[in-house]
Order: C-alpha cells, then structure tokens, then sequence
C-alpha cells in the first residue's frame, strides 16, 4: 500500500506541493513549525532519499562520460545564473526577489529531474550523472557564484553557505549511498528504496508549506500583483533553462535523449536546497524565499509538461 501511494505522489508531485501551498495559504498555521532547523533537517532527508536510490554504477557514468558531464556542469552553473542576473535587471527586482531568484539559479540541478527524464525517454544515466556532479560542486559554485552575482545585494556568507550546503546535500547524500552499498542485497531494501520518492515528495510540499507560511502577510497585504509578477520571473528563468539547454544538446551534437536530459537538467533546480539557504541567510530579506517556492512548485509542474511534449513529439514524429 505504501509503495503504492509512493509511486502515486511521484506521479503526482507537482499537484500534491502545488495544493499543500495553496491550503497553507488559507491556513497559514499549518506549516508554522517548518522553520530553521527543522526545515534544514527535512531538507537533508530529500537527499538522504536520492542517495538511497544512488548505486555504485551511477558513479562510474561519472567516471565513463566525464565530456557529457562537464558540458552538463558547465551550462548548468553558466545558463541559469546568468539568465537570473538577466532577469533581475529586465524585471527591475526589489532587492529581496533578487535574491531569491539569483540563488535559485545558482544551485544544481533537482533530484526530480531524474524522474522527468525516464517518463520523456531521455538518457537516465546522464541525468543521473549530471544531477551528481552538479550536487557535488554546489558547496564550492553555489557560494562562489552567489558572491559574485548578489555581492552588491547583501553581504554573503560564503563559507557558512559552503558549510551549510555540505552538511544539508553532500553528507545525507553520502550516507544515503553508503547504506545502499551496505544493505542493497537485503530482501526488504528494494521496498524501502520504492518508498523514498514518495517521502521526497512530502518533504518537498513540507518545506513549501513553510515558506507560505512565512511570507503568507506579505502575499496578503500587497495582493495578487506580488505572486504573478514573481511567478513571470520564475516562468522565464525555467523555460529559458529548457530551451537554451536544449540548445547546448544540440551544439554538442547530442542523441535526441540527451538533448531531452540535458534541457530538463538545466531547467530544473534544486529550488527547496534554495529555500533553505535564503531561509538561513536572507532572513532579513523573508521575501527572498518566495521565488525559491514557486520555482519549487512550478519546476514539477513544468518538468511534467514538457515530459509530456517530448513524448508527443516522438509520437508524431514516428507516425
């Protein structure tokens, strides 16, 4: 039953955080206690969840494919930072969804991007590889990155962000592949592995409902205005991800999967490791969490959508 509703929340996963938000926003209390550690824990628990479903072999793609890797990489924290820093300015961004729209850009590639590659037909394997590799350079890109584009914003904490990135990503992710190195050939192991994506899922919504929460009187006092103009950045960022990533497949001379692997990898961001980081080092600035979670919502959402396009494409282009 459990694996069941497991797979049906991964199915599901944009419609499932997209209504957690919207009830939290009518009941705000509701997610009050995701906040500050608590929040920083649920997030470690989404990448315990990727490292458990990680294996030894995922790591030799790095190994075997290091050229696909570094031009994912590359464009990866080349694309969206530079497309945030775009917007920013297009947008004339008060200070706060600067902030937060910049740090979206600036982290790796979501863990749910995987999923969205397996449903269009792409390459699992490099979108595997590339979701990685970009997890494992955030502690140094992310903070290097944010020092640069956001510097003049507000001051950055480049080191606690490194610290922070590595305890919340690297290390959960760590232990999730040791465990599953450790325990992959217990009979019990595949059931607690079909559970996780489910339990990343609710983690996810968890850590949306707490960013409603908090910027809940804010989105009340200045009205629909403020959420449409956010989520038109939002929108742009992400789909200029897709589409400029697609067209690094394309310079590249990649397969029609990895052009579909490397589009959704670009496009889609690690948005709730953002949300925890603007949570912990823009407190000053709440608003900056609000891009940070529409992007969570809206990158599900999206990688769905796309997913979908990708495989009628196919279709039409087989008939």
């Amino acid at each position: 039953m459990f694996t069941r509703l497991s797979r049906t929340l991964a199915s599901h996963a944009s419609l499932f955080v997209t209504a957690v938000a919207v009830l939290t926003f009518f009941f705000p209390t509701l997610f009050n206690w995701v906040r500050g550690n608590t929040q920083t824990a649920i997030l470690g628990i989404i990448m315990l969840t990727m490292g458990l479903t990680l294996t030894t072999e995922d790591f030799r793609v790095l190994a075997r494919r290091p050229l696909d890797i570094l031009i994912g990489a590359c464009a990866q924290f080349i694309i969206m930072p530079c497309v945030a820093w775009l917007l920013v300015r297009v947008f004339h961004l008060e200070p706060a969804l600067a902030l937060g729209i910049l740090l979206v850009g600036c982290c790796p590639g979501g863990v749910s991007s995987n999923i969205m590659s397996y449903l269009c037909h792409g390459d699992v394997a490099y979108s595997v590889g590339m979701t990685c590799a970009s997890t494992l350079l955030a502690p140094v890109m992310t903070p290097l990155l944010m020092q640069y584009l956001a510097g003049e914003i507000i001051e950055i904490d480049a080191i606690g962000m490194f610290l922070n990135i590595l305890i919340v990503t690297i290390i959960p992710v760590g232990i999730g592949c040791f465990l599953n190195y450790t325990f992959s050939q217990r009979k019990s192991f595949p059931t607690i592995q079909a559970l996780m994506p489910g339990l990343s899922v609710i983690s996810l919504a968890c850590i949306v409902g707490g960013v409603i929460s908090t910027v809940h009187d804010d989105l009340v006092a200045r009205g629909l205005t403020l959420f449409l103009w956010t989520f038109a950045v939002v929108f742009c960022h992400n789909t200029f991800g897709y589409l400029l990533g697609y067209g690094v497949g394309i310079l590249a001379k990649f397969t029609t999967a990895k052009k579909r692997t490397i589009s959704i990898e670009v496009g889609m961001q690690n948005a709730g490791l953002a949300t925890v980081l603007a949570s912990t080092f823009f407190a000053a600035q709440p608003l900056s969490v609000l891009p940070c979670a529409i992007s969570c919502a809206w990158h599900s959402i999206s990688g769905t959508i796309l997913s979908s396009l990708f495989l009628r494409w196919e279709r039409i282009h087989n008939s």
